[in-house]
This record gives C-alpha cells, sequence and structure tokens, in this order.
C-alpha cells in the first residue's frame, strides 16, 4: 500500500473506505493497493467464521490475516521507494523482508504483548500504518550504513546490517505477531466467544 505516492506523511485526508479513495485521487488510488481494505475483507469473513463456528474457515482465514498483518508492519511495503529504487539501494525489500530474517537466524527473537480487543478495526489498520511508516527513513539509512566500504551484499553486509536494523525487525514482526493476535481476539468476542470443539 504505497500511501505516499498520494499523500505525504502523516497521510492527512486519507479517506477510510477504498471508494472514497478511488473518488478522491482517481485511477492514482488503484496504482498504490489494497492492503488496508485486503485486511477490512479478512476481519469482516473471519468475524463470519466464528459466528458459523466453521473451523476450517477460522483457520484460513487467520493465516491470511497474519499474512496481511506482516506486510502492514513491513515499513517498506508502505511506501513508493519500496525497494530502494529512488535513493539507489535496488533490492532493499528482499534484503529486509526475506534476506536479514536469514541471516539473523535465532538471534531474531519476537517480543510480543497479548492479544488486545480493538473497539474499531477498521481504523486500527492506519494507526499500524502510521506507525510502521516511520521507519522507512532509519531503514534507509542504516541500509547505506551497512553497505558502506563492502563490496556486494555478503556476509559482512548482512552482519552490519543486523546489527543495526535487527531491532527494528523484530520490534515490528513482534508487533505483527500482536496486531494478528488482536484481530483474531476482537473477531471471536464479536462473534459471541463461541466454543470452539
Amino acid at each position: 500500500f504505497q500511501v505516499d505516492s498520494l499523500l505525504p506523511f502523516p497521510f492527512k485526508g486519507l479517506p477510510r473506505s477504498e471508494k472514497a479513495l478511488e473518488n478522491k485521487f482517481g485511477e492514482e488510488a488503484a496504482k498504490i493497493g489494497r492492503l488496508p481494505w485486503l485486511i477490512h475483507d479478512c476481519y469482516d469473513r473471519l468475524l463470519e467464521a466464528y459466528k458459523a463456528q466453521d473451523k476450517n474457515q477460522i483457520l484460513l482465514i487467520s493465516d491470511e490475516m497474519a499474512g496481511y498483518m506482516v506486510d502492514l508492519n513491513s515499513p517498506s511495503n508502505l511506501t513508493k521507494n519500496r525497494d530502494g529504487q529512488e535513493t539507489g539501494q535496488h533490492g532493499l525489500w528482499l534484503r529486509l523482508t526475506e534476506r536479514l530474517p536469514q541471516a539473523m537466524g535465532k538471534k531474531l527473537k519476537l517480543s510480543s504483548d497479548a492479544a488486545n480487543f480493538l473497539d474499531k478495526p477498521d481504523e486500527y489498520v492506519f494507526y499500524v500504518m502510521l506507525e510502521s511508516y516511520v521507519w522507512n527513513d532509519n531503514i534507509l539509512y542504516l541500509d547505506a550504513l551497512a553497505k558502506r566500504g563492502k563490496q556486494g551484499y555478503g556476509e559482512y553486509y548482512f552482519d552490519d546490517f543486523a546489527r543495526r536494523a535487527g531491532p527494528i525487525l523484530a520490534e515490528r514482526l513482534s508487533h505483527a505477531a500482536e496486531d494478528t493476535s488482536s484481530y483474531w481476539y476482537t473477531a471471536w468476542t464479536a462473534a459471541g466467544r463461541p466454543e470452539m470443539k
């Protein structure tokens, strides 16, 4: 959801529905992605699955929600400079989202809080978006520092990048876990807390 293609941070006046976004920005709205609306739809389907006590659908949709929340908590998924192409840092998305976690291995420690009931699950998406987006400049800077004086993106780069950006990665993934469980808990609660057999 490359939101900075439409508005500068902190995205004041960003419409809260897909239709309103299309009405305000026309064709440009279709080019930035649909992540908030996919999460809204996923939550609604999860709520219905809980009401129906459809265990298979609950598991499938819960898994889908987890993927969306990881995407929303990844700062590079929220910017037009997603792959570092505008700052000469090509390949940043792959380095940050796949190669860095692999390089960190067991050193990547997550620490998420318990699930929270979300009073406004549709609005919460935009809160998470803001919380994630603010890390973009830091990640670009830390990537540039880790690359300084090194040939390519090998072991020495990733050792340095892990030391610098690893805490941000762990923090964002921990939030993704907490946000995911909060959506699960909210849907289950809103469905009347059905007993699952």
